[in-house]
């Protein structure tokens, strides 16, 4: 159905849920999944999981990733700033900042 859709000029989608970046590897075809859905409809860049990620981690790193695209900066650059907010978060709160919390997400594309 995403195939169908005309997003191009779309310059980014975030899928924020779980495992959003994962597919079905089909013989000769590669992997098919949402990531190569919404390129094939136009979209420029998205955001995407590999992982399940708990919903407060998520939220946190959302937030932090909408401010900085607020402020200008490129995807890959408020995913990133968005990461390192968090790790430094969980590390004042927790102790430590395990990947698990916040490097699920991914930037694909242009």
């Amino acid at each position: 159905e995403v195939v169908a859709l005309d997003l191009r000029g779309t310059e980014l989608v975030v899928l924020s849920a779980c495992e959003t970046g994962l597919g079905e590897v089909v013989d000769g075809e590669g992997v098919l999944g949402l990531q190569r859905a919404f390129s094939l409809a136009g979209v420029r860049s998205l955001v995407l999981s590999l992982w399940k990620v708990p919903d407060l981690e998520t939220g946190r790193l959302m937030e932090g990733f909408y401010d900085r695209l607020a402020d200008g900066q490129a995807p890959l650059d408020a995913l990133r700033g968005a990461q390192l907010a968090l790790i430094a978060e969980l590390r004042a709160s927790r102790g430590d900042a395990d990947p698990f919390s916040w490097a699920a997400f991914v930037v694909s594309g242009r």
